[in-house]
């Protein structure tokens, strides 16, 4: 389960820094080994240009971040050569570091660079040779009532690409397993028949593509890789809003491939007919086959999703653990999957046994209400001041005594954790802080709670009236 603590990075740098920083670098590294007597961290980068950049740019963010996942005081980061990761090479320890196999790895052979130093990945640049993940299938995907349509859809198009249901359109929440379906589509057809030509891509890698044939004057090639696939799987539509010469070429490929008959899929967050910023004439085109959605799945297909996924990692989950992680109200399956990771790496780490005490330890306060998104901050900032004579300009002012910034941090902690609402947009409301500051004070306030039974107590108590009354 230790290599899960990579994807638990992964989203929290997303949620931190954004998709595009996500997308750009992390995905093209891999957590190699972790030495856990010397507190060092190795991370394979595929080349000089992606280790070089995120050396000089992003080493104290994985530091902190990988600190809290890993449970640890600090962290070292390493940066290694996919040929330097031979035990022995680049200072790596032969005293047993933990080697951690990541199961896709992004190819980053060329990178070009737009004036604003973002890399856009050509279109030569997939996890595999056609974008699409192995690790994703229809047997590993947990079906309840929540998502069974979008289940039976999708395993109908896999069994006859162009015939039914197309395009299929996928829509719902952030983590409910739209991707996975997606993938899991690409892996059945391609299953069943070896030529199938299918491509798997971002909304957002699609954009660089096109942005990247204008620039290099490459549109021919462009056009050319669309022209001739069977199956395209679109993933988050939502992102080509307000890119009206995207949504053009887009379009002609759309209706290229439909006259074709071949295979479209997409997945979004939202109905088709919510989608803002898209023409009129493609918005209809994406309603044209069967819409679909995933939703929140219940308790029952939350405990059945954390049973099959520690089954696939080999580790023994007990029930009570698996309904205590179930019960978390966490808002999707990528945050319930994530407290498993952080569970299962903590007792590997430490050399315990998984027991419901541990995973109450590792996981207290970091829940999600089901309530989030009818909970705002002056519902937080109206429960902490029943415990604390502090106004909302005071943890707003710069002062820095002892008292205001601990209060300022259980509200920014109560914020994160009750809240829909990122690191940045807390930091901005509680007087322009950076989301860094938050994040400090959301780990400062978790290790409080460890260490101080009676101050866990309290901020429990501040989070029920903030949850339960909102």
């Amino acid at each position: 389960m230790i290599a899960g603590i990579w994807e638990e990075f992964l989203l929290l740098v997303r949620e931190e820094a954004g998709s595009r920083v996500v997308d750009t670098w992390f995905k093209a590294v891999s957590l190699h080994s972790w030495d856990s007597r010397d507190q060092i961290v190795y991370l394979e980068a595929p080349n000089q240009f992606v280790r070089d950049w995120i050396k000089n740019n992003y080493i104290p963010l994985i530091q902190r971040i990988l600190q809290r996942l890993l449970n640890v005081d600090s962290v070292k980061v390493q940066l290694i050569d996919p040929a330097s990761t031979q035990i022995g090479k680049q200072s790596i320890p032969v005293h047993d570091p933990e080697i951690i196999q990541p199961a896709t790895k992004t190819s980053l052979s060329h990178l070009e660079v737009n004036q604003k130093g973002t890399a856009i990945a050509p279109h030569t640049v997939y996890r595999q040779w056609n974008g699409i993940n192995s690790s994703y299938s229809f047997d590993t995907f947990i079906v309840g009532p929540s998502n069974s349509l979008a289940y039976a859809a999708s395993q109908a198009v896999a069994e006859k690409p162009g015939q039914m249901y197309n395009p299929l359109f996928i829509y719902g929440g952030s983590g409910l397993g739209k991707t996975h379906l997606l993938h899991a589509i690409g892996n059945e057809i391609s299953r069943r028949d070896k030529k199938a030509k299918i491509v798997y891509q971002t909304t957002d890698r699609f954009v660089n593509e096109f942005i990247h044939a204008i620039r290099f004057d490459q549109m021919h090639k462009f056009q050319a890789k669309y022209k001739d696939i069977d199956v395209l799987l679109i993933d988050d539509v939502q992102f080509i809003s307000n890119k009206e010469q995207t949504q053009e070429a887009f379009f002609h490929i759309f209706n290229a491939l439909y006259e074709a008959r071949k295979q479209i899929i997409f997945t979004c967050d939202a109905y088709p007919q919510n989608i803002e910023g898209i023409a009129e004439r493609l918005r209809s085109r994406l309603a044209w086959g069967l819409v679909t959605d995933i939703y929140a799945p219940p308790l029952e297909t939350k405990v059945a999703i954390l049973k099959k996924k520690a089954e696939m990692g080999a580790e023994p989950l007990p029930d009570d653990v698996a309904h205590f992680i179930a019960s978390q109200v966490f808002s999707n399956i990528r945050e319930l999957e994530g407290a498993l990771v952080r569970v299962m790496a903590f007792a590997s780490l430490t050399r315990q046994q998984v027991t419901l005490e541990l995973a109450q330890k590792v996981l207290i306060g970091a829940v999600t209400s089901n309530h989030a998104r009818s909970i705002g901050f002056d519902n937080v900032i109206q429960a902490v001041q029943k415990y604390y004579s502090y106004s909302l300009n005071d943890l707003c002012s710069k002062a820095r005594n002892k008292d205001i910034s601990s209060v300022r941090q259980i509200a920014m902690f109560l914020m994160k954790k009750t809240t829909d609402k990122s690191l940045r947009d807390i930091g901005e409301f509680l007087g322009h802080r950076d989301h860094s500051t938050v994040m400090y004070a959301v780990e400062r306030i978790e290790e409080r709670c460890v260490q101080d039974a009676e101050f866990k107590h309290k901020v429990e108590r501040m989070m029920h009236e903030i949850i339960h009354n909102p």
